[in-house]
């Protein structure tokens, strides 16, 4: 009995590192909406927020992670860092700087379909 407990304490170890494997894959690609912001309070990493900057605010990647994020109406990209957490708006799975929207050409309308992947 005791090897059977084993094999299934093994066997749900390996799971959970799959599983949490694809967990950070997904959120490292992926698409879905994205609004901006340009406030010149501090981020959740601690520095100015620079809305000319391109950076970008994330629920759960690392701040400092690099994203190539392309706008799928228009096909501009730009490459973003993560500074910040959000967005807060159900539905939207990035925030970007005012500076990396004018980049990707969606500040008149204000949010846009995106696909991001980490570079």
């Amino acid at each position: 009995m005791k090897n059977l407990n084993q094999t299934a304490l093994v066997a749900v170890t390996i799971a959970a590192g799959l599983l949490a494997g694809a967990s950070s894959a997904s959120a490292a690609s992926q698409c879905g909406r994205a609004s901006w912001y340009a406030l010149h309070s501090r981020t959740a990493s601690g520095e100015r927020m620079n809305p000319s900057a391109m950076t970008a605010a994330h629920r759960t990647l690392p701040f400092g992670t690099k994203l190539r994020v392309t706008n799928k109406n228009n096909g501009r990209s730009v490459v973003v860092r993560i500074n910040d957490r959000g967005p807060f708006i159900k539905g939207r799975v990035l925030d970007l700087s005012k500076g990396a929207a004018g980049q990707l050409g969606f500040v008149g309308s204000g949010h846009t379909a995106v696909c991001m992947a980490r570079v």
